[in-house]
């Protein structure tokens, strides 16, 4: 079965991978194949999603989404199944795979697709499958461990398989030890018993010796005295002496003998040889000659007289030698005769020897034990001592391999974090890049819908906000509609909503931007704050919010400095604060130590009596805040702990864990605070958890409260994270009550009107610390101190190793330093990731950080650390100092102020002059007040009367109060102007503001009041100001869409094609012979002028529809609805300002009546509503209207006169259509003026309604001095009374509403002077109320009506450009419009002038004629009837030129060469034979060209022997290819290019190749020849030479015995390495066979044999020509060979060559097997196989192995060989045919006779 799906598999789907049986479940373990199996069917869409890794993730993916596939095939297929194949479970990938194969055939018998059949499953069998799917990965992913796992696994099994090979070399080692030891102990013993065996040797050897010297010594003779043994040794003496006198002088006897035959000797050979050295002599001197001989003669005497010292010398020691010798022996004869002893003496002497050897042995054997027992003390003290070194070594490799694996981790979290950073970034640059994108496509889209205008700067500055906040530019969702569930994306657009909106106001507020002052309103300045309402406000606020900071005043500073020493692990925090401790008097916290402190308090039962009072740091009681932190410790338990403080605080409550539990809660509530929170946080450390930041700033503020006031602290190493420190901010400064109190004062001040003393922003809060000190490490230096500590504690353990007993301190130490090893990365990682906030919360608010660089010696740091603690104190105390006197200052101040005010109200005669002033200063205020509104009505009234306007129906009512209004300004006109300089104005800088006490509930109304009003106000504008912004683009999107949809409608399908086809095929269809009649012209020209006419109809009429249809655009209503929506858009601009306006007065109304104890008025009164635009024409009543609408008058074009103004938007000719929209705006112009009047007088009209309210208020206070006073008013202007009639009315209305009692009239008789004081101060109080009351509503009014006018200035402007754009766009499209019609026109004439110009030529119009739009030409492409059919051109001839042979020639030559020689070498005779026969019976059958007619049987003998191999063979493969020529000759190089092509073509390395590898490998030519193609179809076309030479010579040199023919490229190549010379021929070769190049290494002779006898067959006489050529190619040649030689390199010719391969270059003498008549003349053997055996072998081959090119060709055979090899040398068989030529043309032609004659 597995055979039989492999095939399938690899045969019928071709997978990726190649499945065998043996490895079928390994190959379909992961999924990949099977999946890859379903895609083919077409049945994994998702197969680019799987994965062919094995890992489980890869697995677990691929069979998840196998799973719906095979259960839709219904192929059995569950969790059980796919862990059976991933384990590869044997049969079940095959039992899977042939389920799956009878599934998919019945899926294709079916011919449906996975689509279809997923189709036609019930939608709740799918809905099934999908929960079957899901559960079937959740099952699967719990069977397939995870590739962690299979990793640690792996690790594991790997380190097992170490440990365990570990073990096995440790018992090898041990095992090879133990046999060691034994060896040793057996060469010892062995040894041991060698050396008994000596002993026990030398022993009878010794006893052997003893027994022998047991002798009978006899007794001496009785001559043997002691006289006669010195006569005796005397006389012996005498005789020797004697021998050796006579010795001597018969020495010297024939010494004197041989000098005297040596001077007869030397006499008798002068004589003889006198005549012989005559010549010598005359050549020297005689006195020369004699000197040298005496000169002989005295050193032969000297080296005489030496010897005979030498002799004599010699003698003398001997004689020396010999008596010293006769004296030793006489010495000892003399012993033995005086040591004459008895046997048993001489036994005992023996015996006396032996005990001494027996002592001697064994004092020996004692120093050689002595010196065993030193060896082995010593041998064990090395071992101890390389025990030593070897545990010591181990531990270091140990602490290395620790300390290198901590820096990977180390930097690999740094990497990790790097990386982090990295994504960071790069996110960050990406978004950027994005909103740039963005950016520029926004702008691109801009241009596209405006036709390229440039960008607004509203608009461009709006894209920069958003791209500037990082919001995206363009619309992410809709905010129209709202959405269901608020997403990201809908939160994002609300942003950028309210950025825009916010954008916007500020600039309509700061009338910056688009809200600019325009050019007509730049002369007037915008109007300057409302300084009075601002103090009003102010007032009010501060009134609302009372002030907190009384008790904080009274607090007195301390002199106590507050820090905190922060740092990484080990950066020698603590360190540093015991040197500053013992300078300085500071108490330094630690929370380790705060912990174990408040554990023990609770341990120890501490109770609440014994705690120190504690000190007030700030308001309220410190215990509050305690036991609110207390709380929020119980719920926040949770809260991860420290990263610094766990460990130290896991040990205490390893400790403490024997403790007993919390006591009951009366016993709980009796301890103390800190033992009370040492039982939480021993409750907590028990329970396994750590303690949180709260109860541990809890633990830490009370310990500081527990301080005396002026006590210094420093912190060791806290806070760690920003919520410790934002705890222990708010514990110990209370921060974050102080920034909500400000934060809520900031934002209730107002922002539409500025108080005249800004609110002083609040100074920075105190933090809780005074300085801050980072000790700065790198996480390496960390690492080191931690490694050091490591190395000393090894250190420490190995130098105690031996000792048994260690201290509780030191092993509690090892715990605690094994704890921070353990841990050292984690706490740097945590300081890292914390310290970026830490830095932040320590230098935002005031810069309390200071750095130092901890990478110091200890002292160094120390004294850093101690300088700026130095300097802290220095900086604290001028700080405290500094706030006292403050302190003192203010109060200065405070106590100075009080007289300073009651002074100006002190002298009384002063008031009684300014009374009457004051009096007449209430009266003229109203006037003064209404001043500025009547100027401005004035101006109003006068533009009314430019423009010629009506005020609106809705304003009369209004306009009617105008007349009422002018009193006050006449009475302004006519009061007296002061003498004296001019009091200080309300507002003004110098100007006092009225601060009388106001009720204390006002400000809680009129607080909210004005909130609600700014608010309001700010909606209002926020909102009109976006819909603006919304219409803006609408707009653009409309008019675009509008040029664009008309374009398409010009570009609308026409019908003139139709029937300029129809015209050509009538045109066409003329019979030839009617072209020429003067009728059918005239015909055909009537029909051309009927085509013209019916196509100028259609362009007419598709004008007209274009004009209605641009009529229709024109008279839609967008433009009116558009104009109008933004009308009412800033007539709710208009209605925003007028309501701020009145709310304002309402509230100024309120503030200053409450001032003068006043109830406040009822104003019933309605708001004024600003009208807007009616859109659609249905009629609604007024009541159901809340705002009023007015409706616009269109007005007809026949009425309109077209104004100076109008005409500019029209910029050029009045178009009629246009004329409507240009009265449109007129109207509309109108409109918004008049809107505009309306809202200004109804403001003006609330203010002199104000001031008239006034007036009467005064009427009825001082009714006897208004009756004194209206007189002289009345009489001096008449329409003072005219408006003074109407507030009487006014005022008996309102009394008649009212239930106001009638005014008492006071008639004091007796005032004191106090009293008339009195009096006078509150007349002057009321004064100055009305005046700062009236000044506060007249700014308003001007503020307002400037706003309205820049409105309204702005209104218009928009409408006109709005216009503008959209009589541009109607412009456009009416120039579209006659450009295209112009364009039609134009085509259709030049349609008829090429119609004329084909009937006049009389000609058919073959290609197509199109018309189309306004395009118009003759389509090449398309013919309306086929061309003509060309003349076939017959095939190429090859032709004859210059006697080179055709390629049917050489066909020819080939085949009947092959026939004869199929091996391609023939007999020299044989031939010449041949070529003889077929140049003479050349006739008929054209076998050689013309000039080959003429060669001779010589000519021809010629030929075959420079084609000659060995003097005997002709190579006829190698003739045809120079009978080929002329083709281009290769060089070196592209023989080499040629064969590496051949060699990539031959993938099996045969050597051989087919007819179409060849093809497409090619040769070093190509057959694509610049050949001119002939003008005449009849002609033939050129032959192509080199082409068919490139086949030729594949035919030329193909076995053609094999099917299919097959080429052996290098032999073929070598026959291309022919060269003219020779030697350079064989180098081509021998480059070929190699396969590389090949330098030439000798030099060769400039003329070979070759040359020679050519010469010789070619004498100069009869060729001169040829000489020349010969010697100009051979000095060609040697230049070439010379430069060749100077740039061989020094490892050249290094490639190695085998013996067959130079066999086959050198081929002389081939193997032929052919079977013909010339094969007896042949060699059957290579006639070089024998030297080059003999070669290799002297170089060293024994075996024939390959040498090197370089060495062989320094072989003299090798060098003589290629310096005569002459078959690589190219024949000139040219020269050979021009010489023929030129005998035939002397001798003229031969006769048939003469033929057969040289024949025969």
């Amino acid at each position: 079965m597995s055979e039989i799906l492999c095939h399938w598999l690899n045969r019928d789907l071709k997978v990726s991978r190649t499945v065998s049986p043996k490895s079928f479940a390994k190959a379909f373990s992961n999924g990949y194949l099977i999946g890859e199996v379903l895609y083919k069917f077409e049945l994994q869409s998702d197969f680019s999603e799987f994965s062919e890794s094995r890992g489980s993730t890869a697995k677990l993916n691929n069979f998840s989404r196998l799973e719906p596939t095979l259960h839709l095939l219904g192929v059995q297929f569950d969790q059980n199944v796919a862990q059976s194949i991933i384990t590869e479970k044997p049969g079940a990938a095959t039992k899977l795979l042939y389920q799956l194969y009878i599934a998919l055939q019945k899926k294709k018998k079916t011919g449906l697709t996975g689509l279809e059949i997923q189709t036609m499953q019930p939608q709740t069998n799918i809905r099934l499958q999908e929960l079957r799917s899901e559960a079937f990965r959740e099952r699967l992913k719990n069977l397939i461990p995870r590739q962690t796992d299979f990793n640690l696994m792996r690790v594991t099994c790997r380190f097992q398989e170490k440990c365990k090979q570990m073990k096995e070399d440790l018992a090898r080692m041990n095992i090879e030890k133990f046999e060691k030891f034994q060896k040793l102990e057996e060469e010892q013993r062995h040894f041991n018993i060698e050396k008994q065996r000596l002993n026990r040797r030398r022993q009878n050897e010794i006893m052997a010796k003893i027994q022998a010297a047991i002798i009978q010594i006899p007794k001496p003779e009785s001559n043997r005295t002691l006289k006669a043994l010195e006569a005796q040794k005397l006389m012996k003496k005498k005789k020797e002496a004697e021998d050796v006198a006579n010795e001597i002088k018969k020495f010297e006897a024939l010494i004197k003998k041989d000098l005297q035959a040596k001077e007869s000797a030397s006499k008798t050979s002068l004589e003889t040889t006198d005549q012989t050295t005559t010549d010598l002599l005359n050549t020297y001197s005689d006195d020369d000659y004699i000197k040298k001989i005496q000169k002989r003669l005295e050193e032969d005497a000297f080296a005489r007289e030496q010897r005979e010292k030498r002799r004599r010398r010699l003698l003398m020691d001997q004689l020396i030698a010999h008596e010293a010798q006769e004296e030793a022996y006489r010495e000892e004869q003399l012993i033995h005769r005086l040591m004459r002893q008895s046997q048993q003496e001489r036994r005992i002497a023996v015996q006396l020897m032996h005990v001494r050897h027996e002592k001697e042995v064994l004092w020996q054997n004692r120093i050689f034990r002595e010196k065993q027992y030193e060896e082995r003390r010593l041998k064990d003290f090395q071992d101890a001592l390389d025990r030593e070194a070897a545990l010591a070594k181990q531990a270091k490799i140990d602490f290395a391999e620790q300390t290198f694996r901590e820096k990977e981790i180390h930097e690999k979290m740094a990497a990790e974090r790097a990386q982090a950073r990295f994504e960071k970034h790069y996110g960050i640059c990406a978004e950027i890049l994005d909103q740039i994108l963005d950016l520029c496509t926004k702008v691109a889209d801009y241009r596209l819908l405006t036709n390229n205008s440039l960008i607004p700067h509203k608009i461009m500055h709006d894209w920069k906000e958003l791209f500037f906040s990082g919001n995206p530019i363009y619309e992410q969702t809709s905010l129209k509609h709202g959405t269901a569930e608020a997403t990201g994306e809908y939160f994002i657009e609300l942003e950028k909503r309210n950025l825009l909106d916010r954008n916007d106001y500020e600039d309509y507020k700061n009338m910056v931007g688009e809200w600019a002052l325009p050019e007509d309103m730049a002369n007037s300045s915008p109007p300057s704050n409302n300084y009075i309402l601002g103090h009003v406000l102010q007032r009010l606020i501060e009134k609302s919010i009372p002030s907190q900071d009384a008790a904080a005043e009274t607090e007195s500073p301390s002199y106590a400095v507050k820090g905190c020493l922060l740092g990484k692990t080990l950066s020698g925090k603590t360190t540093v604060l015991k040197a500053l401790q013992e300078d300085f008097p500071i108490q330094v916290l630690s929370i380790d130590t705060l912990v174990l402190e408040a554990i023990r308090a609770f341990h120890d039962n501490e109770q609440a009596s014994g705690v120190k009072p504690i000190r007030k740091e700030h308001k309220g009681d410190p215990l509050s805040g305690v036991k609110e932190i207390r709380r929020q410790a119980q719920d926040s338990l949770s809260v991860p702990p420290a990263p610094g403080t766990s460990i130290s605080l896991q040990e205490v409550g390893a400790k403490n864990g024997e403790a007993e539990g919390v006591k009951p809660s009366d016993s709980f509530l009796s301890l103390t605070v800190r033992a009370q929170l040492g039982a939480k946080s021993e409750q907590l450390l028990k329970k396994g958890r750590s303690i949180p930041d709260i109860l541990l700033v809890n633990i830490l503020v009370n310990a500081i409260k527990n301080m005396p006031v002026n006590q210094s602290w420093v912190l060791d190493g806290f806070p760690m994270t920003l919520n410790q420190a934002q705890l222990l901010e708010e514990a110990l400064t209370g921060y974050k009550k102080k920034c909500k109190e400000a934060e809520k004062k900031k934002a209730q001040m107002p922002t539409l009107a500025l108080g005249p003393t800004p609110s002083k922003e609040a100074p920075p809060l105190p933090s809780a610390f005074d300085f801050v000190v980072l000790l700065d490490i790198s996480d390496n230096t960390s690492l080191d101190r931690m490694n050091d500590i490591i190395a000393k504690e090894i250190s420490h353990e190995i130098s105690h190793e031996n000792i048994g007993h260690c201290g509780a301190s030191i092993s509690q130490d090892k715990s605690v330093d094994r704890n921070l090893r353990d841990q050292i990365h984690h706490r740097i990682v945590g300081f890292s990731d914390n310290w970026s906030s830490l830095e932040e919360w320590f230098t935002e608010p005031q810069n309390i950080l200071t750095r130092v660089n901890a990478e110091m010696d200890e002292g160094a740091l120390c004294q850093k650390v101690k300088e700026i603690f130095s300097t802290e104190i220095v900086n604290k105390k001028a700080k405290v100092e500094k706030k006292l006197e403050e302190k003192e200052t203010d109060k200065k101040a405070a106590s100075a102020e009080a007289p300073t005010t009651a002074s100006p109200l002190s002298p009384e005669a002063e008031k009684d002059k300014e009374s009457h002033l004051h009096r007449e200063i209430s009266k003229i205020s109203p006037g003064k007040g209404r001043t500025p509104s009547e100027i401005q009505h004035g101006k109003q009234d006068s533009q009314h009367e430019v423009k010629g306007k009506k005020v609106s129906p809705k304003g009369k009512p209004q306009g009617g109060k105008t007349p009422a209004k002018k009193s006050p300004g006449g009475s302004a006109d006519t009061s007296p102007t002061p003498t004296a300089p001019g009091p200080p104005k309300p507002g003004s800088e110098e100007w006092i503001y009225v601060n009388e006490p106001i009720p204390e509930e006002l400000p809680s109304f009129l607080v909210p009041y004005w909130e609600l009003i700014e608010k309001s106000y700010i909606n209002h504008i926020k909102t009109v100001l976006r819909y603006l912004r919304e219409n803006q683009h609408t707009i653009l999107s409309y008019l675009y869409e509008t040029r664009t949809s008309f374009k398409e409608f010009l570009r609308r399908p026409d019908h003139k094609q139709n029937f300029v086809s129809q015209w050509q095929t009538d045109f066409n269809s003329v019979p030839e012979d009617l072209w020429e009649d003067e009728e059918t012209k005239a015909e055909l020209h009537q029909r051309v002028n009927d085509l013209r006419d019916r196509l100028w109809d259609i362009c007419d009429a598709r004008k007209e529809e274009a004009e209605q249809e641009r009529l229709d655009i024109i008279n839609e209503s967008w433009l009116q609805d558009s104009v109008g929506i933004t009308m009412n858009h800033f007539f709710s601009l208009m209605q925003a300002e007028v309501n701020r306006f009145q709310d304002t007065k309402r509230l100024l109304q309120d503030y200053y009546r409450a001032m003068e104890s006043k109830i406040p008025l009822e104003d019933n009164k309605k708001f004024t509503r600003v009208p807007l635009i009616q859109l659609d024409s249905k009629d609604i009543s007024e009541n159901q209207l809340r705002i009023p609408l007015v409706p616009r008058i269109s007005t007809s074009p026949e009425n309109v006169t077209i104004k100076p103004k109008v005409k500019a938007l029209l910029k050029g000719k009045i178009d009629p259509s246009l004329e409507g929209l240009e009265a449109n705006f007129e109207v509309d112009e109108k409109i918004v003026i008049d809107t505009w009047q309306q809202a200004s007088m109804a403001i003006s009209h609330m203010v002199a309604a104000e001031i008239h309210q006034r007036h009467i208020e005064e009427e009825k206070e001082t009714p006897p001095v208004d009756s004194k006073e209206k007189s002289p008013q009345s009489g001096t202007n008449k329409k003072a009374k005219k408006e003074k009639e109407a507030p009487k009315k006014k005022k008996a209305e309102k009394k008649g509403k009212g239930k106001s009692s009638p005014v008492a009239e006071v008639s004091p008789i007796t005032i004191s002077p106090e009293e008339l004081a009195e009096i006078e101060k509150k007349n002057e109080l009321k004064l100055k109320i009305k005046e700062e009351h009236l000044a506060a509503l007249h700014l308003e009014e001007v503020a307002t009506q400037f706003r309205l006018e820049l409105i309204k200035t702005k209104a218009l402007a928009v409408l006109e450009e709005l216009v503008t754009k959209v009589v541009d766009v109607y412009k456009f499209m009416e120039k579209w419009l006659g450009q295209r019609y112009l364009n039609e026109m134009a085509s259709i004439e030049k349609l008829t002038e090429v119609a004329r110009y084909y009937i006049e030529t009389a000609t058919k119009i073959q290609n197509e004629i199109y018309l189309g739009q306004e395009d118009f030409y003759i389509n090449g492409d398309i013919k309306v009837f086929p061309d003509a059919i060309p003349p076939t051109r017959p095939p190429p001839v090859e032709k004859e030129e210059n006697g080179t042979l055709t390629i049917e020639q050489l066909d020819n030559l080939r085949d009947q060469f092959l026939d004869m020689a199929p091996k391609g070498i023939i007999g020299n005779k044989a031939f010449t034979d041949i070529l003889f026969d077929l140049v003479t019976l050349n006739f008929g059958t054209n076998n050689f060209p013309s000039s080959w007619m003429h060669l001779t049987q010589p000519d021809l003998q010629e030929i075959t022997s420079l084609l000659t191999v060995n003097s005997e063979f002709v190579d006829w493969r190698k003739f045809l290819m120079v009978t080929a020529m002329p083709w281009p000759m290769p060089l070196e190089e592209e023989l080499l290019e040629t064969l590496q092509r051949f060699k990539y073509m031959d993938e099996t390395q045969t050597g051989t190749i087919t007819f179409e590898q060849y093809k497409q490998a090619g040769l070093w030519f190509t057959g694509d020849e610049d050949a001119k193609v002939p003008d005449n179809p009849l002609d033939p076309l050129p032959f192509n030479r080199q082409e068919h030479l490139i086949e030729f010579f594949f035919r030329l040199f193909a076995d053609n015995e094999k099917d299919p023919p097959l080429l052996d490229y290098t032999q073929m190549l070598l026959y291309f390495a022919c060269h003219p010379d020779p030697m350079e021929g064989v180098y081509r070769a021998l480059s070929v066979a190699v396969g590389t190049h090949i330098f030439r290494q000798i030099e060769t002779p400039m003329l070979t044999a070759e040359k020679t006898s050519l010469s010789t067959v070619s004498p100069n006489e009869e060729f001169p020509e040829a000489e020349e050529n010969v010697t100009r190619e051979e000095r060609e040649l040697k230049e070439e060979k010379d430069e060749k030689e100077e740039e061989i390199p020094e490892n050249a010719n290094t490639e190695k060559i085998s013996l067959e391969t130079l066999l086959k270059v050198f081929g002389g003498g081939n193997e032929v097997l052919d079977a013909n008549r010339f094969a007896s003349y042949l060699k059957i053997e290579n006639i070089y196989a024998e030297n080059f055996i003999k070669t290799f072998q002297d170089l060293g081959a024994k075996n024939l192995e390959p040498i090197e090119v370089n060495i062989l060709l320094k072989h003299p055979y090798v060098q003589d060989l290629i310096a005569n090899y002459v078959d690589y040398k190219i024949p000139d068989i040219k020269m050979i045919l021009q010489r023929s030529e030129h005998a035939q043309g002397s001798d003229g032609e031969r006769s048939p006779s003469r033929l057969t004659e040289e024949k025969k």
